[in-house]
């Protein structure tokens, strides 16, 4: 995951960063022919070339920009999980439990 050790490191908060840390770590375990790379400072994972999922930080909540089709796709159990939703991406809280296995079927 040297990968994005770097962007972990600028997270202050070591409870932010330990959650952050473990779901890339999941998908990187989970999903190892992704390729792991930082674009626009946000760490994401693509397949050949082809975008799959990003992640972004802030304050109260990490950001989770998967592909829109599968985005939309999920929107009903996205809700179930009690995760906000924009129109590009949704929200977990730092306080939310993660929905790993959801996560999965995103990819």
């Amino acid at each position: 995951m040297y990968e994005f050790q770097n962007f972990l490191d600028k997270i202050e908060n070591l409870d932010h960063r330990s959650k952050m840390g473990k779901i890339l770590k999941h998908i990187a375990d989970k999903f190892p022919g992704l390729k792991r790379e930082i674009k626009w400072n946000q760490p994401m994972f693509t397949d050949h070339g082809t975008f799959i999922i990003a992640f972004s930080i802030a304050k109260n909540h990490l950001a989770v920009a998967p592909e829109l089709e599968a985005l939309n796709h999920y929107d009903e159990r996205i809700k179930q999980a009690g995760y906000q939703r924009s129109k590009m991406l949704f929200r977990i809280k730092w306080t939310d439990e993660i929905d790993f296995n959801l996560l999965d079927k995103i990819i």
